[in-house]
């Protein structure tokens, strides 16, 4: 199983549809089967479509991208987190090629108003792969360190929503680095969380931010921020930056984490359940 997660930075980067044309090339050429994606943003005022998704929503212009070169075979599923600079709605979204049994969304922040930048929500979806049901997150998390929001009481509601029946993938931009011990990151994997990044028989160095973002202003170092995290140990093939202009091109002020992970097929019982 092909799995990518990024934070897009959607609407605010330069050259915006050649970005978004860059990376459905290279959904097309990958063929990954779920992408997690954060800041999925949309015009406030723009037409609305369907339910809460608007046209220019990140998402649903990637969508359009994909079946113009000729990959019409993913779903999108999108949630409305807050607004951002008066002019977004910004979101967190999943697209899939497999069919989607179940999905879910869900604040982690203890703020619910929307119009706050700090509110923070997940996305989910169960689907089926190889007779298994798995189910998979798009995740974008506060800091360790915020008087308002704290990254701990987040986690734990995030840790308290998702799927423990099976299989599960928490995959996003965290906000908290992998390289500072007893803080965020440590703190999942003090939660039986496995990090794919950790797993994996062939990986890279793992950076996906360097130098200052919004939201790491005076942030000097490489940072690895952007991860996939499973509820279980699993047999991980490669984990990969991408995204980086050593591994494509760079198309957000994050890079890209994308792994193979290897799905344990389900007996003929279990597959009948």
């Amino acid at each position: 199983m092909k799995l990518l997660t990024l934070n897009c930075h959607s609407w605010h980067e330069e050259n915006q549809h050649d970005k978004i044309r860059h990376l459905a090339e290279t959904i097309k050429e990958k063929d990954y089967d779920v992408i997690a994606l954060q800041e999925v943003n949309q015009s406030i005022h723009a037409e609305l479509l369907y339910g809460d998704i608007k046209k220019d929503n990140f998402g649903i212009v990637l969508l359009q991208e994909l079946e113009e070169i000729g990959v019409a075979d993913y779903s999108l599923v999108w949630s409305f987190s807050h607004l951002v600079y008066g002019t977004y709605e910004e979101g967190v979204a999943i697209l899939t090629k497999h069919p989607i049994l179940a999905e879910d969304s869900f604040l982690v922040s203890q703020s619910t108003d929307n119009t706050y930048w700090k509110t923070r929500k997940i996305v989910g979806v169960q689907i089926h792969y190889q007779g298994v049901p798995i189910s998979f997150y798009s995740c974008h998390m506060g800091w360790w360190i915020d008087e308002d929001e704290p990254f701990k009481q987040q986690a734990d509601r995030l840790l308290q929503q998702i799927n423990k029946d099976g299989l599960a993938f928490l995959m996003g931009d965290f906000n908290n680095s992998a390289s500072l011990s007893q803080e965020g990151y440590d703190y999942l994997i003090g939660h039986e969380l496995h990090d794919t990044y950790e797993l994996a028989e062939h990986k890279d160095h793992g950076t996906t931010v360097e130098g200052k973002i919004t939201g790491w202003n005076d942030n000097k170092e490489d940072l690895r921020i952007d991860l996939i995290l499973a509820n279980s140990p699993i047999n991980v093939q490669s984990s990969r930056v991408i995204f980086n202009n050593r591994n494509k091109s760079v198309i957000s002020d994050h890079f890209g984490v994308e792994a193979k992970v290897v799905i344990p097929r389900a007996s003929s019982r279990e597959s009948l359940q």
